[in-house]
């Protein structure tokens, strides 16, 4: 199915590429969710016409992205969960705890957004993780897994 993008769309193309893709990505994701449209004589006559606003949209979102990774880059951020002795968790620390905690100081972070390349935390230590706020904007973040004697 031929669509035309709304956004840049990591692997895929550029704000206004028309590209091929198949039609159960297009139809469940990227139009539901206005990534893109079909790629008709109208949609693209319709699209040329937005051009400018669109991409005036797209960089001001990047600017913003920006800045809050500048914020985000080198952040530490302590998280507190119960440990045995041996310094494993009871449970894990998942990017939705990370999010939380993120959150709670004040950043506007979905849990989608995290990369936890090795998986959920299992043990007491430092990680560093990145944070992806855009398809060309990331943070490295670390996150403190502190252990709490449980009883």
């Amino acid at each position: 199915m031929q669509i035309i993008l709304m956004e840049k769309i990591v692997n895929l193309g550029q704000l206004g590429d028309i590209v091929n893709v198949k039609s159960g990505f297009a139809r469940n994701y990227l139009i539901p969710q206005g990534k893109a449209k079909r790629a008709t004589e109208q949609a693209i006559a319709e699209f040329q016409l937005k051009r400018a606003e669109l991409e005036k949209k797209q960089a001001a979102a990047l600017e913003a992205a920006k800045a809050i990774a500048t914020k985000l880059d080198g952040l530490l951020v302590q998280i507190t969960q119960k440990a045995g002795s041996d310094g494993k968790l009871f449970g894990s620390v998942s990017n939705a705890n990370i999010a939380e905690a993120l959150i709670g100081l004040g950043f506007t972070i979905e849990r989608s957004m995290i990369r936890m390349p090795h998986g959920q935390l299992k043990q007491v230590g430092d990680f560093p993780l990145t944070v992806v706020l855009q398809s060309d904007v990331t943070a490295t973040i670390t996150v403190s897994v502190l252990g709490e004697a449980s009883i």
